[in-house]
């Protein structure tokens, strides 16, 4: 374990971009989803929604398969394990016209997909611990975010020279690339002495093992309310900007720009997290969260949306709470889970996913003509999780009961 201050950039850099294959896959395909529906025969232009919400279950899910193994196993096994389920499952996806297989491949690009993105938490907890785990997080997250930045405009420039389909193999390439990095430069971080022998009760033990530690339960409650609300966002920001605003060709620059708000908050919060501390941080930003959202459905209750200007700010102080959250809540869920890094990354990963995905389905069935339900989805469970977190100072002790 490695608690002095250091890092090293090589392995930041191969951690985020591990991360971002999944970031790839799902947002350089936005732009794309009118003509993907279009090509599938799809009637309702919600369900093109499924596209971006199925490939969450196929996460969730399988974290709870490549976790528990990379105890046992090791780290990189599972990484190349999972790339071939996704090179299978992009095939599926290029060579289907119909929509329920291509939600079939999108799940199994999910599977495929969270091994890299479990792995990446697993070998960082392998090596930090404590708040510089959830300044080493942030700052994961803050190259990590580069990619939403670019990947629909890199989606929008394929479509234009190619069609959607391109997008799946340049998303198969970078990953391709990505790997060979990652198989060349990263060393195994999980001991031969600290692998934990394999069983099919590995699974309940480790879940038992998961279940004991409050903190870790209730940090992953609240990633799923923050990642469930985020999700709707993700999956309904094209259907907002080209249909409600009619701004389709500048959709990819919008949404650089909300990704930027993130990425500026996890650059910011790798700055203080040393200094006030990762819960302080997440607790006040679960504050702001809450607050920029019922303040928008104070305003704009009636239902009309207002200029796109005036969404876009409301959105880039949303997201840039959001950019607290995300590395602190991996971390603070993390912490206690040392000792099985592995399964303790999936089961955080799989519980807020799997609640994420209903959250994200049913408020975006209500945006249709107005934005209003997507910040009264972000109200409600800002509200929750402060309630989670005000349970957790109480239960710390940092507040007189």
């Amino acid at each position: 374990m490695q608690n002095k201050p250091t890092y090293k950039i090589e392995f930041i850099a191969l951690m985020a971009s591990l991360m971002s294959i999944v970031a790839l896959s799902i947002d350089a395909l936005l732009p794309a989803l009118p003509q993907i529906g279009d090509a599938l025969g799809v009637v309702d232009e919600k369900d093109n929604q499924l596209l971006i919400t199925m490939i969450f279950l196929g996460l969730g899910f399988g974290q709870l398969i490549f976790g528990p193994l990379s105890d046992s196993f090791g780290r990189k096994p599972m990484v190349y394990f999972g790339f071939t389920v996704f090179v299978i499952a992009s095939i599926i996806c290029v060579n289907t016209d119909s929509l329920e297989i291509m939600i079939v491949g999108r799940i199994l690009q999910g599977v495929g997909l969270s091994s890299p993105r479990t792995i990446a938490i697993a070998m960082t907890r392998d090596t930090y611990s404590g708040d510089f785990m959830a300044k080493i997080l942030s700052i994961i997250v803050m190259f990590f975010i580069l990619v939403p930045i670019v990947a629909p405009t890199f989606g929008q420039l394929l479509l234009d020279f190619f069609d959607w389909k391109a997008i799946f193999n340049a998303n198969l390439i970078i990953g391709l690339l990505i790997v060979l990095w990652f198989w060349k430069r990263q060393p195994e971080t999980l001991k031969p002495q600290n692998r934990i022998k394999f069983s099919p009760s590995i699974f309940i033990t480790g879940t038992v093992e998961f279940i004991k530690h409050k903190d870790a339960i209730a940090f992953t409650l609240v990633s799923g309310f923050i990642t469930g609300s985020f999700m709707v966002y993700l999956s309904t920001s094209q259907q907002i900007f080209q249909t409600q605003y009619q701004l389709g060709e500048m959709f990819p620059y919008i949404f650089a720009s909300t990704a930027f708000s993130v990425g500026f908050a996890t650059f910011t919060n790798s700055r203080l997290v040393i200094r006030f501390g990762s819960f302080n941080i997440a607790y006040y930003a679960t504050i702001a969260y809450a607050v920029v959202s019922i303040l928008y459905v104070i305003l704009f209750h009636n239902g009309i949306n207002p200029s796109v200007h005036v969404l876009i700010t409301f959105f880039l102080l949303q997201f840039f709470a959001v950019g607290f959250l995300f590395g602190n809540l991996r971390s603070l869920a993390m912490e206690p889970l040392g000792h099985i890094a592995g399964i303790g990354a999936a089961i955080n990963g799989f519980v807020s996913t799997v609640m994420a995905i209903p959250i994200a389905y049913y408020i975006g069935s209500f945006v249709k003509s107005s934005v209003l339900p997507l910040f009264i989805g972000f109200s409600i469970f800002g509200v929750l999780s402060m309630l989670v977190f005000m349970w957790m100072k109480r239960r710390r002790g940092l507040v007189k009961v």
